[in-house]
């Protein structure tokens, strides 16, 4: 009984080294890869460059994101490198403001021709127009009601343009692994199935 029970301590005592040891040899890396990211903000893993996550943060702040959009559209993308964006802002901006340009005009022109048919009652049509007094009054108030609806739009538009810059720069903190890939590979499941499945390397 007493060799039995010397074995086991002595397998328990060897095993507990070899946790410590493993333990040791775990920090130690763990170590050695804090220290190369807290003191380079960049490294390069397989020839791709990796930059540290709290450095890559802080150049994109949300906050200056968003303030830089509301102040000139297109900025907030730009402070996130993100220029391709802002043709879109720009091209949608003014293809709204267009549309609310072309119903001002035709509310200005159509009540215009009101005023002069109300002011000349005997005359049916205003000169160069072709609409009576009731078709005048309701064309005004169509153009009216989508010239309204149009600079809502432009507003929503524009602070959709300073959401984007702030959530972009958001994104910003997740960073990269170059070393992660994701592929669809056959595979084998127990009773010998066989089936595809999505495999992610790290």
């Amino acid at each position: 009984m007493r060799p039995v029970c010397l074995f086991l301590i002595l397998l328990l005592c060897g095993l507990a080294a070899r946790a410590q040891e493993d333990k040791k040899d775990r920090a130690s890396v763990v170590k050695k890869d804090t220290t190369t990211l807290i003191g380079d903000s960049t490294k390069t893993i397989g020839g791709k460059k990796v930059i540290n996550i709290e450095s890559y943060a802080k150049r994109f702040d949300p906050r200056k994101a968003m303030f830089y959009a509301a102040i000139l559209p297109g900025a907030g993308q730009a402070y996130n490198k993100k220029y391709w964006k802002i043709p879109l802002v720009y091209g949608g901006l003014a293809g709204l403001l267009a549309v609310v340009n072309f119903y001002n005009s035709a509310e200005v022109k159509y009540k215009n021709q009101l005023y002069f048919l109300i002011n000349n009652p005997t005359l049916t049509y205003a000169p160069g127009g072709t609409r009576t007094i009731d078709q005048l009054r309701i064309t005004v108030d169509l153009a009216r009601r989508q010239r309204d609806y149009f600079v809502i739009f432009t507003g929503l538009f524009y602070i959709l343009q300073m959401v984007d810059a702030h959530v972009d720069a958001h994104l910003k903190e997740f960073d990269l692994n170059p070393q992660m890939h994701v592929r669809i590979e056959p595979s084998m499941g127990p009773g010998q199935s066989v089936g595809m499945g999505i495999t992610i390397r790290f």
